[in-house]
């Protein structure tokens, strides 16, 4: 084998770049430029990422560009709260679309223009059925449907009558325009459907200009064509959609049309991404907003601590497929863990205290301990830990009466606090209830960690936090929102939810160094997972942890040679 053969590395590609590259071979384009075309009812979540991704990397790929554009053609449901967080979400996964952000709202006079150029092929008209009467005209997928008695209108009377349309002289819902196609079509898409509606609604952006909006199927190939986008990549729900998107840009006469392909959309069991199911929960103050740490909204798992390049990374490992299928969260959770392992320093944090008292420790002396930030990652560096009389340790690593295999602290047992020293349990302090509330032991000075002492060994380690030092932190856990054992929802199709979903710990103590942890900072809290700083509560004298996820997983990623 030759050295040249030997290092080419076999790049496999995906079905949509095995199409494209057939285009640009064939000449049929000779660039390529992709779009992600949310509309601004709500925020992303996690499988809005795989597109936004996808057509993000296809255009950098291949030397293309890629436009954030805004499909804003219902203004009931848009808000500029939508449009801006969409924009900060693009960004921080890594769109680059620089100066091409564009709106389809800034289209809507070219879009009327293409609608009156339908009217005078006659391949448009304006219909005056009800949405009721249009619904029952088209029939279904067993029945043809049957043309609308208004369908072979005069020219003349279509462009005045879309005239007046568009001039407010009718009420809304009483008169559309529909594109004349084929009421027996196969494809009930394609069966004279309405491609613009009389609505009175202000606009987030053009206000009250207008009194008539296009509709989706109508105004998406447009907005495509119009900007030059060559593959107009999108979900599986369009594939049936895709005659009249080429039907629109043929009769409309743009010049080398976008061509559209479908792939499948990315499911994530047992999670809310349903924009109804979120703002319900939103609504009832259930969750604090679409960017609470229980939902998978893109904003939300930022806010939870997740990374662009965990949320890069698990896309790419679900791929790119035709093929509808679900994917276990679990896998977006080992996509976290692997990012954090070796970046983040491992904090000591005591998430339910009880206090530990050396009492042949002097008092009021402090001592430095110093301990690694990351044992798997060296570069990490090391940290200064200030070691006294008066600890916190956790709550579960005491036991007055342990079970066997127990080596933790109780009575008469020996551990080594993490960092430090060997410590003997002797004693124990209870309220009038009963209650442990002080631990009591003594340290052996020889067993200072580092010190080169081996002369015993033992079999447990506790981590711990200074008493006076530490600081007083809220820390939140959280678990999935919906009951992952009865699913996701119950017969009447309300959310079946989970009662443990959030909760709250107060007064817990984190190592000192933690004191200008800002916004978005995360740790791996030893033992106990890793935590992120959370950017809406936590202020700098109130720290609020939110654990993006615990260090064990059931899910084991399968490699293939």
């Amino acid at each position: 084998m030759s050295e040249e053969i030997k290092n080419t590395e076999t790049v496999s590609k995906n079905f949509i770049e095995i199409e494209i590259d057939k285009d640009l071979a064939s000449k049929r384009f000779d660039h390529v430029q992709t779009r992600f075309p949310p509309e601004p009812n709500g925020y992303l979540h996690i499988g809005h990422a795989k597109s936004i991704i996808l057509n993000n990397d296809i255009a950098k790929e291949y030397n293309g560009k890629f436009n954030l554009r805004f499909d804003d053609t219902n203004p009931t449901k848009e808000k500029e709260e939508f449009v801006n967080s969409i924009i900060e979400d693009v960004k921080w996964l890594g769109g680059e679309f620089e100066d091409r952000l564009f709106f389809a709202s800034n289209y809507f006079e070219e879009m009327y223009e293409k609608a009156v150029l339908l009217i005078k092929k006659g391949k448009a008209f304006v219909c005056d059925l009800s949405a009721d009467e249009i619904r029952e005209y088209r029939g279904d997928f067993k029945t043809p449907g049957k043309e609308s008695p208004y369908r072979n209108r005069t020219v003349e009377e279509n462009l005045k009558l879309f005239e007046d349309m568009k001039n407010g002289m009718f009420e809304d819902g009483s008169h559309v325009l529909r594109a004349k196609i084929d009421m027996a079509s196969p494809n009930i898409n394609m069966r004279d459907p309405v491609i613009y509606r009389v609505a009175r609604m202000t606009h987030h952006n053009t206000g009250d200009k207008w009194c008539i909006y296009p509709m989706y199927d109508f105004a998406h190939p447009i907005e495509d064509a119009i900007e030059g986008i060559t593959h107009s990549l999108c979900t599986l729900e369009f594939e049936d959609h895709r005659p009249l998107y080429d039907w629109v840009v043929r009769e409309c006469e743009y010049r080398n049309p976008p061509r559209q392909i479908e792939f499948a959309k990315l499911y994530l069991t047992n999670v809310v991404t349903g924009k109804r199911y979120i703002k319900k929960l939103v609504e009832d103050k259930i969750v604090d907003g679409w960017d609470d740490p229980r939902l998978v909204s893109i904003a939300a798992l930022r806010r939870r601590g997740y990374t662009p390049e965990s949320i890069r990374n698990f896309v790419k490992l679900a791929g790119v497929s035709k093929a509808d299928s679900s994917i276990e969260s679990a896998m977006l959770e080992y996509c976290i863990r692997e990012d954090l392992k070796l970046k983040k320093p491992r904090i000591m944090a005591i998430l339910d205290p009880i206090k530990l008292i050396i009492d042949n420790y002097p008092e009021n002396q402090s001592e430095i301990c110093t301990m690694p930030n990351n044992l798997e990652n060296p570069e990490l560096g090391e940290r200064e830990i200030e070691f006294g009389r008066e600890l916190y340790i956790e709550r579960d690593d005491f036991m007055e009466v342990p079970p066997k295999k127990y080596f933790r602290l109780f009575p008469g047992n020996e551990v080594r606090l993490m960092g430090a020293y060997f410590v003997t349990c002797t004693s124990v302090e209870k309220d009038e209830n009963g209650n442990i509330i002080a631990v009591h032991a003594t340290y052996d000075p020889e067993t200072k960690s580092g010190s080169g002492f081996n002369a015993r060994k033992v079999k447990g380690t506790i981590h711990w936090v200074n008493a006076k030092t530490a600081l007083n932190v809220e820390v939140r856990l959280y678990e999935n929102i919906v009951d992952e054992e009865k699913g996701k929802l119950d017969e009447n199709g309300n959310l079946n939810l989970n009662p443990n979903s959030l909760t709250v710990l107060k007064n817990c103590y984190v190592e000192s160094c933690l004191k200008d942890a800002k916004a978005y900072d995360s740790f791996q809290f030893v033992r106990n997972g890793f935590f992120c700083v959370d950017a809406k509560d936590s202020r700098p004298d109130a720290l609020v942890f939110n654990r993006i996820v615990s260090l064990k997983s059931s899910f084991k990623l399968v490699k293939n040679d």
